[in-house]
């Protein structure tokens, strides 16, 4: 079978129509995808990163940094949502890929989406262990730091791994069992608990910024774009903006995990589009308001902590004490809802996966009541457990932008193949200005792609070459295109 065999587009629809106990309970609207895009973008970016790559990389111009990001998840989520309207099943990119780039690509969109979905699981809960211990602090009971923090960090000078003298990170474990037990007992129950703590996030956002304005000191913006630093190129002035770009790029990360949940959508060609174009448009306007009281209120250099909107509003004073309370809430509301969906839709993907053949059935397995990929779920979460109790936030935030930024590349490049190949096919949502916009797409996110760590970029191909090493051991012997081709044949 030629690698580059492509899942025709009728048995992508035939699959998406499927109805029955062994299939996906529909029962998603427009405004519950929209929330899952909001829930999924607003969080370790807004609450965690920010404040970390001002503090490091651009200062105050960190804004522009996420014009740059913000401009280059536009442009992907206009081909996202161009696919989804088109092909409304679950699996995202990599279903997107089979059917427009062949199968191989499809397992590289796949392999490359665990660092998106399951990575930044463990990435944001990180960043909510942080604010629930301040939280903790605050009500009067500690949790000891030998449990709170991972027990290795990444040394930039030795270039490797050294300890930190702690155990594990135990409350962003807890996070993560708790969240996984959730999906497993229903996509209803796990869109209700987001709507919510989406409904919290977003309220206590529209705070900060209401009321952190008030205390902004425009001497804190000055240099806008600080010089380049002793630590050399992307640190600092123009190289620092476009490198900041790559890093809070993992802000945006969650638009297009909307797409995942396409099999439990109920209208899945109007509501897909909406929901993800509309979640981005919301929340990058909130970044943009966020980052501008959170480096006006406080040097920027003082945001380098596990929990910087926190320490920007406390140092406004007692006037705005109140609302620190407010942050640690809903810093852990909103990060939870981030693990939701992250972990919503990394089991759905590889879902898709096991459908195809290209991973054992045991993914692919849909429990009788809940009707949920009840296994691939509980098997992610206990992956995302351990990275979430052993890493530090720096190294899997880098791993997970790298890893998006390639999937939306791939993204990008297959509507403008499918507009060249297939230019009949029935399109609900239409991306304009084809293939202005996919190029524009490819090029700033490979233009980000580049400003990153080369560490990142190491660790981004030995995680491919494994992923390759899979796919020809299992994968391709177990395809069900390549045993459907072969029976054709005969």
């Amino acid at each position: 079978m030629s690698l580059a065999s492509k899942k025709p587009l009728s048995i992508l629809m035939a699959e998406a129509s499927e109805e029955g106990a062994h299939t996906l309970k529909r029962s998603l609207g427009a405004l519950n995808l929209t929330a899952l895009g909001v829930g999924a973008i607003i969080g370790a970016g807004i609450f965690v990163l920010t404040g970390q790559a001002a503090a490091t990389y651009a200062g105050p111009a960190i804004v522009f940094s996420f014009v740059i990001a913000g401009f280059g998840c536009l442009f992907a989520g206009l081909c996202y949502a161009e696919f989804a309207s088109m092909i409304p099943i679950a699996g995202s990119a990599y279903t997107y890929g089979y059917a427009t780039l062949g199968e191989f690509w499809a397992w590289i969109i796949g392999w490359d989406l665990i660092l998106e979905y399951l990575f930044a699981a463990s990435t944001v809960s990180v960043g909510w262990s942080g604010y629930f211990v301040a939280l903790m602090h605050d009500i009067g009971w500690d949790v000891p730091a030998r449990f709170a923090s991972a027990p290795l960090q990444w040394v930039e000078a030795t270039k490797s791994f050294e300890g930190t003298g702690t155990i594990v990170n135990l409350p962003a474990m807890a996070l993560i069992a708790a969240v996984t037990a959730l999906l497993v007992v229903g996509i209803r129950e796990s869109a209700t608990f987001n709507n919510i703590a989406v409904f919290i996030k977003v309220s206590i956002v529209l705070l900060v910024i209401i009321f952190g304005f008030k205390y902004v000191d425009t001497a804190n913006w000055q240099p806008f774009i600080p010089e380049q630093g002793p630590e050399g190129f992307g640190h600092f002035g123009w190289t620092g903006i476009v490198r900041g770009s790559a890093v809070v790029f993992f802000a945006y990360i969650g638009f297009d995990a909307v797409s995942t949940a396409a099999q439990e959508a109920k209208n899945p060609k109007r509501d897909l589009p909406i929901g993800i174009l509309a979640s981005l448009a919301v929340c990058t306007v909130l970044y943009i308001l966020m980052t501008l009281v959170m480096t006006g209120i406080v040097p920027y250099t003082q945001l380098n902590v596990p929990n910087p909107v926190f320490v920007a509003i406390d140092a406004a004073g007692p006037a705005l004490k109140w609302l620190t309370y407010f942050i640690n809430v809903g810093a852990i509301a909103g990060l939870s809802s981030v693990v939701l969906v992250m972990l919503l839709g990394q089991p759905r993907i590889f879902y898709a996966m096991s459908r195809d053949g290209l991973l054992p059935p045991v993914f692919g397995r849909v429990h009788a009541k809940f009707r949920t990929p009840w296994l691939a779920t509980i098997i992610t979460g206990g992956v995302a457990m351990v990275f979430g109790g052993l890493f530090p936030i720096g190294v899997l935030g880098e791993l997970v932008s790298i890893g998006t930024l390639l999937a939306f590349v791939i993204v990008c490049a297959g509507i403008w193949v499918m507009r060249v190949r297939s230019p009949e096919l029935p399109r609900p949502f239409r991306t304009p200005l084809v293939p202005l916009v996919p190029i524009l797409g490819i090029g700033i996110c490979l233009f980000m792609m580049a400003f990153l760590p080369l560490v990142t970029w190491l660790r981004l191909g030995v995680w491919m070459a494994i992923g390759v090493v899979i796919y020809f051991v299992y994968g391709r012997h177990h395809s069900k295109l390549s045993k459907q081709l072969a029976g054709d044949r005969e």
